[in-house]
């Protein structure tokens, strides 16, 4: 049996190719109608999705999730446009909302792109103009506070930077609680995935606990078919794993 979840239904808007690489895309540049879906998952033998690959939690209701990572750079080919998603959220495995925040390494039109944003899906998501360098490290939380409403945080040490936003998801149910590598979608469906070659999460804690102790914790593996795009490692401590690229 295999279940299907609402994807972003948007229109994909080109990076522009001026953009500097290791900077911030400027708010006019970045795909301000990209979107981070919740999960395309099968689970016939084990949890496989088009979309996400890592760690999450369903069974249950969460109130909280929180990781940290280190921003991986994009190896782009000439002309090559393609996408990564790093975040934590509630909800979207279960549930047709997400309550996200993360950061991005893109290649646009051949070029490396690298910013951070927030998203309560269904709506867009919203881009910060702050600085994000391959390297970086980030730590995010994302808290429910009751009657849909939530609180995203995301600090970038490395750079300096803390943003929060609050807002509310009507539809949020507190589903799922995920820690993911993601191949963001369009109109058109899900998108090429950038080479982003590994990235690190450490620290993946829900409702407070490590993650591979709260009920029922499972590894997702990215794939188009019988293509692996994404593999995900076993849980570190239960609070720490990779996720290594291997197909756009």
């Amino acid at each position: 049996m295999s279940r299907r979840f609402l994807g972003r239904a948007a229109t994909l808007v080109a990076v522009a190719a001026a953009t500097a690489v290791g900077l911030a895309a400027p708010a006019s540049a970045r795909p301000a109608t990209l979107m981070h879906a919740p999960v395309h998952m099968s689970r016939v033998v084990h949890a496989t999705s088009t979309n996400w690959a890592g760690w999450d939690n369903t069974g249950s209701t969460y109130q909280s999730v929180s990781a940290s990572w280190v921003q991986p750079s994009v190896t782009c080919s000439p002309g090559e446009t393609s996408y990564a998603s790093f975040w934590i959220g509630l909800d979207g495995d279960g549930s047709n909302s997400v309550e996200q925040t993360g950061s991005e390494s893109d290649c646009s039109s051949g070029r490396a792109t690298y910013y951070s944003w927030y998203e309560f899906y269904p709506a867009y998501p919203v881009n910060y103009t702050n600085t994000v360098r391959p390297g970086d490290h980030f730590s995010a939380t994302v808290t429910s506070t009751g009657s849909g409403s939530y609180t995203l945080t995301l600090t970038n040490s490395t750079e300096g930077w803390t943003r929060t936003k609050t807002g509310t998801a009507s539809s949020g149910r507190n589903a799922s609680a995920e820690v993911i590598a993601e191949a963001p979608s369009s109109s058109r469906g899900v998108l090429p995935l950038a080479n982003f070659g590994t990235v690190a999460f450490s620290n993946a804690k829900v409702n407070g606990a490590a993650l591979g102790t709260v009920p029922t914790p499972q590894k997702i593996t990215m794939a188009s078919g019988s293509t692996v795009k994404a593999a995900v490692s076993s849980l570190s401590n239960n609070t720490a794993f990779t996720v290594t690229w291997k197909h756009r």
